[in-house]
């Protein structure tokens, strides 16, 4: 009898005890609360962040989160095949800190580059790496709707390469189909091509093409970012150090040049984002 009355009681127990312990909904929310307990680094990219980083920035106001997208191609025998990608290394942050309400998203940087097997395009040289066109939309379409469950507001697309725009616009109009309202954003007007030769020009420099994936414009964003990826000391030592016609020998001008073609770029997309993101409210 005795024992069995003991039996009860530590069964109550252990009840009581199941009770008090908090569900695994209740622990996760505790946690995502927890205050953040040293300071913030000073980045907008994503990946360098905490999560706690990023949920902070979020509920301060950085409700806008940049998918950047570039490319692994062959670019002429001075210029490194991550070339798009250097130069939205630069240009991202750039654009989320003139924003001032936004975060950059790690660089997309496998896009569509030609078909693989028989290769085309780009995929003719060593060193491209190319997905298809399904995979790249996925892609896109997965990383903005990861960013929206989170809490971002708008989620903004910007390619540097001809060939990523058709996807980027895909994925959008998949995303807000999805949704039901327009959170995400392809803003073409970052692909400029034609506007930054004009920047050129009105700065006096102008290009002739020795037949080359490889342009003085690209040359000058990237020496930003880093010279190396153009090879700059190779090009001097070797009495390379031009394309198309125009000297990058001095890296200051060079860099110069690069920072006003941002200028510019930034300038543009920053207007064409605020235009998007303004005149839709959900």
């Amino acid at each position: 009898m005795i024992q069995s009355l003991c039996g009860v009681l530590l069964s109550l127990a252990f009840a009581a005890a199941l009770a008090a312990e908090p569900s695994p909904e209740a622990r996760l929310a505790a946690a995502l609360a927890e205050e953040r307990p040293i300071a913030a680094l000073d980045s907008v990219w994503i990946e360098e962040l905490t999560w706690m980083e990023v949920r902070d920035a979020i509920g301060e106001g950085k409700t806008t989160a940049i998918i950047a997208t570039g490319g692994i191609e062959q670019n002429g025998p001075y210029v490194a095949t991550g070339k798009h990608n250097y130069i939205l290394a630069s240009a991202c942050p750039m654009l989320a800190r003139a924003l001032g309400d936004a975060l950059c998203a790690p660089i997309i940087k496998l896009v569509p580059e030609g078909n693989i097997d028989p290769p085309s395009g780009h995929m003719f040289y060593p060193g491209t790496i190319s997905v298809r066109e399904s995979t790249f939309v996925a892609v896109l379409e997965d990383v903005g709707a990861s960013l929206e469950a989170h809490g971002f507001e708008h989620i903004v697309y910007i390619g540097d390469s001809g060939g990523n725009l058709t996807g980027m616009a895909s994925a959008v109009a998949n995303l807000n189909k999805r949704w039901g309202t327009t959170k995400a954003h392809f803003i073409r007007e970052f692909y400029d091509n034609a506007g930054v030769i004009a920047v050129l020009e009105d700065m006096g420099i102008s290009e002739e093409s020795e037949g080359y994936h490889d342009f003085f414009w690209a040359t000058a964003m990237q020496m930003v970012t880093d010279p190396t990826t153009v090879r700059f000391e190779q090009r001097v030592d070797a009495g390379k150090a031009s394309i198309n016609g125009v000297s990058i020998a001095s890296k200051e001008k060079t860099i110069r040049v690069g920072l006003a073609l941002f200028d510019y770029r930034v300038e543009r997309t920053v207007e064409a984002i605020r235009r998007a993101t303004q005149s839709n409210t959900h």
